[in-house]
């Protein structure tokens, strides 16, 4: 090895060493990891399951609420990240009333909580709150990933209670096998897994699954972290979405099944076979307006899972938005603050 060259390794390992030891500095003096900050009040709740209404200002320039029904699998905590980076804070700030369902955390107690308990028992009380509270017929409803099926179905059962709709990344049209999740969903014994987990679904588990999504994007995030160390501000990022990353609830059994076997391996919701509860659910119901967004570089709910909904409802004002990022960019990225949610409110407010 030539002088030149081992006096460049040097410098580099000292570079290194110098942005580590400002790391530990930084981390040392971190108290809290703050995420989900934007003032809010709770409403109502139902056991484990709480509706939030986000605080204002000023009096809404929009007049029907909106209610945000999330996934799942992971805390609605993505939709008001931190400040600068808060879907939540945007629709505030552009004139929203907004309420939110935090879906609580799963215990064995809750293994044959079902599909029907979630959309016609607690997304309907919480719709009846909201219609009751601001004495109206109809509100609008936002589902997001998983949340955007469930909150598809629920106004195809209740098409009466639902002023405009909403979806955001939301899996509808199971067939196509693009993307990896829904190859192994296909071939997964899911009674045997929840019978082998006591009742429910381990958030532990589902995390390492989509981390075999894509395994090296990874080892590519951890990788890249020292070269963010003596960057505070890029740091506290990294740290906040870590955080809600590893906050991944439990899914109670019963509702996981179903979805897993009604939607993923015999695709029922398209082709109108899907029973929730006693509701025989018709996308033909959907006559209300409604804008579906997708991810283009979405690898979780690829784009052809969710722009087939425009061919099967029966609403005649369809809006299908194309989204140049991926799942999680859809809330978190530059883009999302400056054009999505500003979209989603123009839209809204149109129909208002």
């Amino acid at each position: 090895m030539l002088p030149e060259q081992i006096f460049s390794l040097s410098e580099k390992y000292k570079e290194r060493t110098e942005k580590l030891a400002q790391s530990y500095q930084i981390l040392y003096d971190v108290e809290e990891i703050d995420i989900a900050t934007a003032p809010k009040d709770l409403v109502w709740n139902d056991g484990k399951i709480s509706l939030y209404r986000y605080q204002r200002k000023t009096k809404a320039t929009v007049k029907t609420p909106l209610l945000i029904s999330y996934a799942l699998v992971n805390k609605q905590d993505m939709m008001d990240l931190q400040p600068d980076r808060s879907v939540i804070r945007k629709f505030l700030d552009l004139g929203l009333d907004v309420y939110i369902i935090d879906w609580g955390y799963v215990t064995r107690a809750d293994r044959y909580t079902s599909m029907d308990d979630y959309i016609n028992g607690y997304i309907g009380g919480c719709v009846d709150y909201i219609r009751k509270t601001h004495k109206i017929d109809k509100v609008n409803l936002l589902g997001v990933c998983q949340g955007g099926t469930f909150s598809t179905i629920y106004s195809a059962i209740n098409p009466q209670k639902i002023k405009n709709l909403v979806v955001m990344v939301a899996p509808i049209d199971f067939s196509n096998k693009e993307g990896l999740l829904f190859q192994w969903s296909t071939y997964l014994d899911v009674d045997k897994m929840i019978e082998n987990n006591g009742g429910i679904m381990p958030g532990e588990m589902l995390n390492i699954g989509f981390d075999m999504l894509k395994p090296m994007s990874k080892f590519r995030k951890y990788t890249s972290v020292v070269d963010m160390m003596d960057d505070e501000a890029k740091l506290m990022n990294f740290l906040r979405m870590e955080k809600w990353v590893a906050n991944s609830p439990d899914q109670a059994g019963e509702c996981f099944k179903q979805f897993i076997k009604d939607l993923y391996q015999d695709n029922k919701l398209i082709k109108g076979e899907l029973v929730v509860g006693k509701h025989k659910v018709n996308l033909k119901n959907l006559t209300m307006p409604v804008l579906n967004i997708y991810a283009e570089a979405d690898h979780l709910v690829p784009p052809p899972c969710s722009i087939p909904l425009e061919k099967h409802i029966g609403s005649k004002d369809v809006q299908t938005y194309k989204f140049p990022g991926g799942h999680i960019g859809v809330f978190v990225g530059a883009r999302s603050q400056n054009e999505l949610s500003p979209t989603i409110v123009s839209w809204l407010k149109e129909r208002d």
